[in-house]
């Protein structure tokens, strides 16, 4: 009598790491060579149990070290209360359960919420890592998946031609932190997308098909200069984790070499406790240079692998690159290329980051940081102004956009050159940078105009640290003039939007005598008057 396990055979599709390149992890897939076993597997959740466990066991006689990615149905979690036997196929196998993710997919419908979220709640508390698949073309309630707060949710091929959602979805994911996969990416052009919408992780065709054999080689295409990836604040060790090489903290200096001889791209290994905790760290180089040494072998080979090495460097799985940079600096400088363990808040390690890649990365971010810099106050462009706003918009927040100038600028820099202008404009922007500092974000747009980003509360020390001070250019006294548009959720639906809101308030404040502000809310007619009063004649300026 056949099984269906007889006919099912599994493949292995790349998650990619766009920022590294590398591979992050493998997506298990089920390929029966007859029937549709997944549509039965949706109906009967025992049966969907069985496949995750066949899934995971399949890789083990792959003899793969890299994370791995297994598909179950929301339904099956909810149903089966959790996966006990995943876990002990995870346990025999010798893998650890933070080395898995499973991929919670649809359909969510009729599915038992609170049933669902227990599950979850209880694979998270074992150190199993969840993924929302299937977002965006799925029926996943969006309070369901905040809910959830997945650790990666796996956006569908058919989002890529909206780079509006795509932004939006990176914008939760940042809020609930977790990490953006696009899925089914084919072409060039596509990867080039999900990069600008920041999605750290992707899977497609483009990169590796599934293939029988687990695969490390992937094609990932170089970036083009006008990609711009979205705005954020700054990198996080997230968008580096690399897969670690982790063995018992009672390995052997043989079972160590064997891994690393076996494994050319495998930097380091960490040797962890029973509860995957971090207590040794194996470089390569000096590991296999004392291996090879005389007598070497005759000395290590059977004594434990700890004794030849460190202790190890960790960081949260919350840290930014600017604080792995610190840990690294801290101590000998022959460990700088040591691999720093990521670990969770239960101190278990989840993978690990190398110094070449944060170094390269934040590189980057410094160019292109600087590229988009006012070359007279060294402040931001639009650009950064604008994709928070997009941010605060995909958020839900409430905030004010403000936009600032000098009133008659031109007559000041005919009056008192353009010398005195320059400096005017200077001063203007370190006053900006003072008054918001910590609360506002400012950018300078060109000329004498200038942006600033605030939280409403932010309004009343902002006016008054700008316009209640006396302002001049080359001994002449001057004005500004301060537009304020106060955006609710739902009253924009981008910085377009909101920019386009902003603009008559400009020529309202404006069109005031002396210093001004200009108060109006999107969506709503009218304005309030803060500061000025009614000209005779509207001003140019």
């Amino acid at each position: 009598m056949h099984s269906w396990t007889d006919t099912l055979r599994f493949a292995f599709q790349p998650v990619v790491n766009l920022t590294t390149g590398g591979v992050a992890g493998l997506e298990i897939l089920a390929r029966p060579e007859t029937g549709d076993i997944l549509a039965e597997a949706r109906r009967d959740p025992e049966l969907d149990g069985r496949l995750a466990v066949s899934a995971v066991r399949s890789a083990v006689r792959r003899e793969t070290l890299l994370p791995l990615h297994v598909n179950v149905f929301a339904g099956t979690l909810a149903d089966l209360g959790g996966l006990t036997p995943l876990h002990d196929a995870v346990r025999q196998a010798g893998r650890l359960p933070w080395e898995i993710t499973i991929d919670v997919g649809p359909p969510y419908t009729h599915v038992p919420q609170q049933a669902l979220l227990e599950a979850l709640a209880g694979l998270r508390e074992q150190g199993f890592w969840i993924s929302a698949d299937g977002v965006g073309d799925g029926d996943v309630p969006l309070r369901l998946l905040t809910d959830i707060a997945p650790d990666l949710v796996k956006l569908d091929a058919s989002v890529l031609g909206r780079p509006a959602a795509m932004r939006a979805m990176r914008a939760l994911c940042d809020e609930l932190g977790g990490l953006l996969c696009v899925e089914g990416v084919e072409t060039e052009l596509q990867c080039a997308a999900a990069l600008s919408a920041g999605a750290q992780l992707a899977q497609g065709e483009l990169f590796a098909p599934p293939s029988r054999l687990p695969t490390a080689d992937v094609y990932v295409p170089p970036r083009s200069p006008g990609v711009v990836e979205a705005p954020r604040s700054g990198p996080t060790v997230r968008e580096f984790v690399r897969p670690a090489a982790l063995l018992p903290a009672t390995a052997s200096a043989s079972q160590v070499r064997a891994l690393l001889t076996g494994s050319p791209d495998v930097s380091g290994v960490l040797l962890v406790d029973r509860d995957g905790v971090p207590v040794r760290s194996v470089h390569r180089s000096r590991f296999l240079l004392s291996m090879s040494g005389r007598y070497g072998h005759a000395l290590y080979a059977d004594r434990p692998a700890a004794k030849l090495g460190d202790p190890p460097r960790t960081v949260g799985v919350d840290a930014t690159a600017w604080e792995v940079l610190d840990v690294v600096a801290v101590g000998d400088r022959d460990r700088t290329s040591d691999d720093v363990a990521v670990v969770d808040r239960y101190g278990r390690c989840v993978g690990v980051v190398r110094l070449a890649d944060l170094v390269r990365a934040l590189a980057e971010n410094r160019v292109e940081e600087a590229a988009g810099l006012n070359p007279l106050t060294r402040l931001p462009g639009s650009d950064a102004i604008t994709g928070e706003v997009d941010r605060r918009i995909a958020n839900g927040r409430t905030f004010a956009l403000s936009w600032l100038d000098v009133d008659h600028f031109k007559q000041v820099n005919d009056g008192a050159g353009f010398a005195a202008g320059d400096e005017l404009i200077r001063s203007v922007g370190r006053a900006l940078l003072h008054a918001v500092s910590g609360i506002a974000r400012v950018g300078h747009i060109g000329g004498d105009d200038f942006l600033v980003l605030a939280d409403p509360e932010g309004l009343e020390p902002l006016a008054a640290s700008m316009l209640d001070v006396p302002w001049s250019a080359g001994g002449r006294p001057v004005t500004l003039s301060l537009a304020t548009v106060l955006c609710v959720p739902g009253s924009v639906t981008d910085h377009r939007e909101a920019a386009a809101c902003l603009a008559p308030l400009k020529q309202a404040a404006k069109s005031l005598d002396g210093t001004s502000w200009v108060l109006g809310h999107a969506g709503l007619p009218g304005h309030e008057i803060r500061r000025g009063s009614r000209a005779t004649t509207v001003r140019a300026g």
